[in-house]
């Protein structure tokens, strides 16, 4: 898929980037040595699934459903998931989005994540839309994972932003530029293309569901776009083709590092990500470029639905000059021409991102806000989606009843059966008592989204995951990764990033930054 530069043009190429990206002076020989590495030679091809298909979901485990789909268990789930009960953090909503930022006494059973910054949350929201989209299952009626299709390619390769290319997306790309994708402005700043209706014209339309994961999607198109013209410096002769081709290939590359390198060591912790690299998975192997997604995966990294905040600071000139504070969602809102709180959907002058409040930027380190712990407590408004913001369209509203109703639709197995296939010690039955007064069978068969949750703030402080969720996601990241023969994992392993501050070092502050949008705004 990636056209790979000659080694004069990489050389020139890593000049261009140091004058469009900021990028210091001792990164430049590494950029033309990257540039000119040969490819390395497969792996032996692994098979996970028993289909492998890379269109379809999978499973990691081959265990019994934590729960018959039966009237009786799922009315127990539409209980659990519903507001003010078990897992509402009961955010004082009247409050108003500025005091519960503020005030540190709303905030006491939904508790801050210092160790990670609110946009954390967000890119995690950005890598899943990449990797997978189930269009077809519904809610609550079980499907066989083997026989639904994924709408996304199952690797970290950014076709929710490039889509099918300018070829067989050509919506996506400018029509005088075909290597350069479209991008607009709602006012102030950079936003995504829309039509008349405001319906944003991207390769994947939840990347649409709220203004910050649009804004992490416009850097993307700006980020490509810059690329495309650093390339083209470094080769005037370059074909409009190969232009393209080539600034995929680097911000993919990019981003993949950031995915292995910041993301990931984030949620599982450094010393997980090091043992996957060193031994590999041991229970998610697919084929080479023969990925699937794994449901048991697919319900445990729902866990960012307990980092959301209940509100942000979305910039800081939004409102006539002074800062744009909004609930992530807020159910007063529907059919508003210009919403105040953070749905998307919408072209607005003051639906931009202040990105130094999501992440921490060199000399505004004071303007970051934290994530939310990794709990069982799930911010106020997640229970009262807007239907804009689901992909289907359609009832329920309540996200964590969502989730629990998915169980059903795979036939998940329960956090305790994963455990002790992992081999790992399970919760004790004491640490789900409150599940009883929903369904006694789930003390001891917890679903997995729960128990997630559950083991995370019973064992790591709701700081990152404990060990069957960690492992869940760090084996498919890692695994996806080494699968995909296009990523830098696979075809360039001694790769180390260019357009940062310094040879191996690579940010989302970065990428920003390289996009233009960095800063206060």
């Amino acid at each position: 898929m990636f056209r790979s530069l000659s080694a004069h043009a990489a050389l020139t190429l890593a000049v261009a980037l140091f004058a469009v990206g900021n990028v210091d002076a001792q990164s430049l020989g590494s950029a033309a040595a990257q540039a000119t590495h040969g490819p390395h030679a497969a792996a032996d091809d692994v098979r996970g699934d028993e289909d492998g298909q890379s269109s379809r979901f999978g499973r990691m485990f081959h265990l019994p459903p934590f729960a018959a789909a039966n009237p009786a268990v799922t009315a127990a789930l539409v209980r659990m998931g519903a507001r003010r009960q078990v897992l509402d953090a009961q955010d004082n909503l009247a409050a108003g989005p500025v005091a519960l930022i503020v005030d540190p006494t709303l905030s006491l059973n939904n508790r801050n994540n210092e160790t990670q910054t609110a946009g954390v949350t967000f890119l995690g929201q950005f890598l899943d839309h990449d990797m997978t989209f189930d269009t077809s299952s519904r809610l609550g009626h079980p499907a066989n994972p083997r026989r639904t299709p994924n709408a996304r390619r199952p690797f970290f390769d950014l076709d929710s932003v490039y889509g099918d290319g300018p070829s067989g997306s050509p919506a996506l790309y400018e029509p005088l530029d075909r290597a350069k994708l479209r991008v607009e402005s709602g006012g102030i700043y950079e936003d995504l293309p829309r039509d008349a209706t405001g319906r944003a014209i991207i390769a994947d339309p939840r990347n649409d569901e709220n203004v910050v994961v649009a804004g992490l999607q416009a850097a993307m198109l700006l980020a490509h776009n810059a690329l495309v013209d650093a390339v083209r410096q470094a080769e005037p002769e370059i074909d409009t083709e190969g232009a393209f081709a080539e600034a995929r290939r680097l911000l993919t590359w990019h981003y993949q590092w950031i995915v292995l390198h910041e993301f990931l060591p984030q949620i599982v912790g450094q010393p997980l990500v090091d043992r996957m690299l060193a031994e590999g998975p041991r229970f998610y192997r697919p084929r080479r470029d023969d990925a699937f997604i794994p449901v048991e995966f697919q319900m445990a990294y729902r866990i960012g639905h307990s980092m959301v905040r209940p509100s942000y600071r979305a910039n800081f000139t939004g409102n006539g000059g002074q800062p744009f504070f909004a609930f992530v969602f807020d159910p007063t809102q529907e059919g508003s021409i210009d919403p105040s709180d953070l749905r998307g959907g919408v072209r607005s002058a003051r639906r931009f991102v202040g990105w130094t409040t999501f992440f921490r930027f060199p000399g505004f380190e004071g303007d970051v806000r934290p994530n939310k712990r990794i709990d069982t407590r799930i911010s106020t408004p997640l229970f009262d989606l807007p239907i804009g913001a689901i992909a289907s369209g359609v009832p329920p509203t309540s996200l964590a009843e969502r989730n629990f109703l998915r169980h059903l639709t795979w036939s998940m197995p329960s956090g305790q059966a994963i455990a002790a296939a992992m081999g790992v010690p399970a919760l004790d039955d004491t640490q789900f008592a409150e599940l009883a007064a929903f369904h006694p069978r789930f003390v001891r068969a917890t679903p997995l989204w729960y128990y997630v949750l559950k083991e995370a703030e019973v064992l790591e402080q709701g700081l990152r995951l404990g060990p069957v969720g960690a492992r869940l996601v760090a084996e498919v990241f890692v695994g996806l990764l080494q699968s995909d023969s296009d990523s830098f994992l696979h075809a360039e392993p001694p790769f180390s990033p260019s357009l940062g501050p310094a040879p191996g070092r690579f940010t989302v502050v970065d990428l920003l930054t390289y996009a233009g949008v960095g800063g206060r705004r």
